[in-house]
């Protein structure tokens, strides 16, 4: 398969993954938020766990689809987004000690696939321009 249409196919799994995820995520409070405390209430607001495994195994089939130069190009940035997050978490770590709020594992998440986003941004420029 071609690389065009490896992409072109994963974007449309992932943003298919990505809005089905939004629509349970909102769907899920709202039908939610009125319930009493109860398993099912837990099971609604656990319910975008599914379509967020829909997102991961986007991810992992893209990884199958590439040839082994990219497989490796991109775990390279995902790497260097790791290890930067891994930085901003220890040393966010020390300020919590000293009265700063303590953070939700959403924004390490949120930091993880940005910064994995950036990196894999800035080095194609990089590419393109040399």
């Amino acid at each position: 398969m071609r690389e065009k249409q490896a992409q072109a196919i994963y974007l449309r799994e992932l943003f298919a993954a990505l809005a089905m995820y939004c629509l349970f995520v909102f769907g899920s409070n709202y039908i939610a938020d009125p319930m009493a405390t109860s398993p099912a209430r837990s099971a609604i607001i656990a319910s975008p766990i599914l379509p967020a495994l829909l997102m991961v195994w986007s991810i992992v089939r893209q990884f199958q689809r590439m040839d082994e130069y990219m497989r490796l190009w991109s775990l390279e940035n995902l790497g260097m987004a790791a290890a930067l997050t891994a930085a901003f978490a220890l040393s966010y770590g020390f300020m919590e000690t000293t009265g700063f709020p303590k953070l939700s594992m959403f924004v390490t998440w949120s930091l993880v696939m940005g910064s994995w986003g950036v990196i894999t941004c800035l080095r194609s420029w990089k590419e393109k321009s040399q």
